[in-house]
């Protein structure tokens, strides 16, 4: 783990199997950025891409192993599908396919991410800093401008 991300190798592909995607998902406490090259057919690829997915865009965020640990998929389902739109979807969610080798990782930037949002949510709601100058009276700057 370096400069604060994990980053995993992944691939996935559309519902009906026309397009594939090879790429590396970066997970952060601020949430994912994917850099992926996107194939149509397999064949015509559409060069390299970039997608940013912030944690507040994260609905749900699962890891599941496969059978006999072969494999893993990390499931992201996103408030918002344009937060996605770059990426082949499946039912509304974004599945990762991850190789054996690189499953203890997307394990450990699952959890990363998830003990990010949790901490996200028990933080106060934060108001702007302008609220805290407001007065009923108008505020002390009004009162300045009346004296001149």
């Amino acid at each position: 783990m370096q400069s604060g991300y994990i980053t995993i190798p992944f691939k996935t592909e559309s519902e009906n199997g026309l397009s594939s995607v090879n790429g590396i998902a970066k997970f952060s406490a601020a949430g994912i950025v994917f850099e992926f090259e996107k194939k149509l057919l397999g064949i015509f690829g559409q060069g390299i891409m970039e997608m940013k997915l912030p944690i507040s865009e994260i609905l749900y965020i699962r890891y599941k192993r496969g059978f006999f640990r072969l494999s893993a998929k990390i499931e992201i389902t996103p408030k918002s599908l344009s937060a996605i739109s770059e990426l082949p979807r499946n039912k509304g969610k974004l599945i990762l396919k991850i190789a054996r080798d690189d499953m203890e990782r997307a394990q450990a930037a699952v959890e990363k991410l998830t003990k990010a949002a949790e901490e996200r949510e028990a933080l106060p709601p934060h108001s702007p800093v302008s609220s805290l100058f407001n007065d009923d009276d108008g505020g002390e700057e009004t009162k300045l401008l009346k004296n001149k």
